[in-house]
């Protein structure tokens, strides 16, 4: 099995692709300057507190105040309060390991005992802004390393659960508790199974260094502040999935695959060889056929290749996904074996779709009716297993006597949508356009003005590849007419992303220019 991760740069922010074996199974978009990010410690202060749902608000600098819970606060929270204190009136200057820990709170306190209004507090963003809600906070802070996460406030060693060797276990609890300094708890990761001290010793230190690092902002900070970035969407996802059984990064920036060279050196220095910059004259994404997997795999309507497809709801409470059997019902001999063999394929697909749209709260999937109850345990048992690859939590529930399995998933961050159904940049979705021949004409027009009034030099026209075709085939082609009409070769690149009658030209710097309607 494959493992490739392909980053796409572009002028606001980067694409990144998972593919397993040639098939997209995770996709992000991260935007330049996206605040708020799931890991982030800010400054925040008090804005209200709600006696009646036990929780706060607090400012940290989103259009909407973010919101606490008391539960949230963390067992440690006097602890922390105590030390914000102390760093901001520069009694300490953010060592803990002389620090005194204080008492646990109560966990079923209220949380007028513990925050007022004005009071300004380090927290962390463990749920981004998700539609019209602000950010999720936590006052229980953690720092994650690639192999370790760092608690502060705490001297408790916790092993994943994943890692189910006992003499492991007790390898990694007798290194970790020798080389960790006092109030600081960690997590082993699941990743750390049989990883030498001196690479846990090295991630313990950069974890450390960050708090340190994020600790000396705290005594001049002012509400609103970031103590402590998460890394970026590129480089989280690198810590995180980066094992032995990737075979490729490719990245088509020359400064991001620097970047992401000098990452990978840093904690899995015996992989850096697998990073590599791609040169091709086809955009990466297209060379990979990715364009095409997103268009296909974030429309409403889902096919599987079986002949079945999926139709794909959102609502504001939960997301429903309905299969169907399609043009399967006339291939197998009764209807219990379609309805199995569609079920089977569609649960392994909707287990790709979660991950792939980051679908999170309760996901309601209505399978084809099956009569046996071993086929509905087989359904449910694919469901378990495939979910079981995806890191972010989920619960599954086994198949109700209507068909219906519910299934929910941890939300974190908002949905990944892209818009499959292309409007026409003609008539803006009006369902009446001029002649679609006549883009030719408006491609023309816009290059004689650019070459004529502007003098452009190496011009690049980007165009859906159907009108790539009709610009490039036969000879005369019509951009070997050009060559001779106006002295300039245009390069042309074909961009399926694109609508059918939408084009674009850019500069030598790879600059869209904006051309006057």
């Amino acid at each position: 099995m494959s493992n490739e991760l392909i980053i796409s740069n572009a002028q606001d922010g980067c694409r990144i692709a998972l593919l397993r074996d040639k098939t997209l199974v995770e996709f992000h978009q991260e935007s330049e300057g996206s605040k708020f990010t799931v890991g982030d410690i800010y400054l925040g202060a008090v804005t209200k507190v709600v006696q009646g749902l036990n929780a706060a608000f607090i400012d940290v600098g989103y259009h909407k105040d973010a919101f606490l819970h008391y539960l949230d606060l963390g067992p440690q929270f006097s602890s922390l309060q105590k030390f914000t204190k102390l760093v901001r009136s520069r009694k300490i200057f953010g060592k803990l390991e002389k620090f005194t820990l204080e008492p646990d709170i109560d966990k079923h306190g209220k949380i007028g005992q513990q925050l007022t209004k004005g009071q300004v507090i380090p927290v962390q963003i463990v749920k981004e802004p998700i539609s019209t809600k602000g950010p999720r906070l936590s006052c229980e802070l953690s720092l994650a390393g690639r192999y370790l996460v760092l608690v502060p406030f705490s001297n408790a060693v916790s092993i994943s659960k994943k890692i189910t060797n006992s003499e492991e276990r007790k390898r990694l609890l007798r290194l970790i508790q020798s080389i960790k300094p006092e109030n600081f708890g960690v997590i082993v990761r699941t990743v750390a199974e049989g990883v030498e001290v001196a690479d846990l010793d090295r991630d313990l230190r950069q974890l450390i260094k960050t708090w340190e690092d994020g600790i000396a902002r705290l005594p001049d900070a002012q509400p609103r502040d970031k103590l402590i970035g998460e890394l970026n969407k590129t480089s989280a996802l690198l810590r995180d999935l980066l094992n032995e059984s990737f075979d490729n990064i490719l990245v088509d920036d020359k400064k991001m695959y620097e970047e992401i060279k000098s990452y990978i050196r840093n904690i899995a220095p015996e992989q850096e060889k697998i990073v590599k910059l791609y040169a091709g004259k086809t955009k990466l994404f297209e060379f990979y056929g990715i364009e095409k997997q997103i268009k296909s795999a974030f429309g409403q309507t889902v096919s599987l290749k079986g002949g079945g497809y999926l139709v794909i709801e959102h609502t504001e409470a939960l997301h429903v996904i309905d299969v169907n059997s399609g043009n399967k019902s006339n291939r197998e001999e009764n209807q219990e074996t379609t309805a199995l063999s569609v079920n089977t394929e569609a649960a392994r697909e909707i287990a790709r779709q979660l991950r792939l749209r980051d679908m999170g709260g309760i996901i309601v999937v209505d399978f084809i009716d099956m009569r046996s109850h071993d086929n509905k345990k087989l359904i449910y048992k694919i469901m378990k297993e495939e979910l079981a690859q995806d890191k972010a939590k989920s619960t599954v529930l086994p198949l109700s006597k209507f068909g219906l399995m519910q299934i929910t998933r941890e939300r974190v961050r908002p949905q990944v949508n892209i818009v499959t159904k292309e409007v026409c940049p003609t008539c803006n979705g009006t369902g009446k356009i001029g002649a679609s021949i006549l883009v030719s004409d408006q491609i023309e027009r816009a290059l004689e003005y650019l070459v004529s009034k502007q003098n452009e030099q190496n011009l690049l026209l980007a165009v859906h590849p159907y009108l790539y075709a009709y610009f490039t085939r036969g000879f005369p082609s019509i951009r070997m007419k050009w060559f001779f009409k106006y002295k300039r070769w245009v390069k042309l690149e074909t961009d399926s992303s694109m609508a059918i009658t939408e084009f674009k030209f850019l500069n030598k710097e790879g600059e869209e220019i904006q051309l006057n309607s």
